[in-house]
């Protein structure tokens, strides 16, 4: 992980989801094996909401899945060994007019699966792309979202966008479907538990700042 500083106001801080103590969600993590390989390529902007925190969800929960911030990655070592590796067949999530749409195609590989997930605003993320020369080159992977986000304490650009934790379960459970993955329906609903759960932390604080009894 990129060395950038992070501001805890002197509170207790937990190090494995990256938020305050007090509004830790690791004991709502439910571990995940997957074939596929998850990259999340998180913003730096991001990484410093810790009100948010759904890219290092995933990485918590995924077992089979890195987690890289910054904003150029052309010359990142590690993703640049990845991409370059002939066993690998890597995607960037991403829609587009030639993506690869999983809800209705397959992906058509028998090699390793490594899809990369950007993790940011959809301006900053296209900013990382436009920065990454080594993300332009890659094969690009949608989905047709037929269910609304609960990301209910952030404004998304249109109804159906998804936070970084539910596009990845979405993405699994197409796979699933493909027999790629494998996957059990218990899994693959606790998977976004600490996402939920950290959602209702938020509303819960909310709620509080507006109830007179607490001011």
């Amino acid at each position: 992980m990129n060395k950038i500083e992070i501001d805890i106001n002197q509170r207790d801080f937990c190090y494995t989801c990256y938020r305050p103590s007090v509004s830790c969600m690791c004991k709502y993590i439910n571990k995940i094996e997957t074939k596929t390989k998850f990259i999340i390529l998180m913003h730096p902007k991001e990484f410093k909401k810790t009100k948010n925190g759904t890219g290092q969800f995933t990485k918590n929960t995924l077992s089979n899945s890195e987690l890289f911030i910054g904003i150029d990655f052309t010359n990142h070592a590690k993703i640049n060994a990845l991409l370059e590796d002939s066993t690998n067949d890597c995607y960037l999530l991403y829609p587009s007019e030639t993506s690869l749409n999983l809800s209705n195609e397959k992906v058509p590989s028998e090699k390793n699966i490594v899809i990369f997930i950007i993790d940011s605003t959809w301006p900053c993320s296209k900013k990382m792309i436009k920065s990454s020369k080594n993300l332009q080159k890659l094969k690009m992977l949608s989905f047709d979202a037929d269910k609304l986000s609960e990301f209910k304490i952030k404004k998304q650009p249109n109804e159906y966008c998804l936070s970084t934790i539910e596009s990845t379960q979405y993405i699994i459970e197409l796979l699933n479907k493909q027999n790629i993955e494998n996957n059990t329906k218990e899994e693959l609903s606790n998977m976004t538990k600490p996402f939920k759960k950290m959602v209702e932390y938020q509303l819960e604080c909310l709620k509080r700042r507006k109830d007179p009894r607490y001011k």
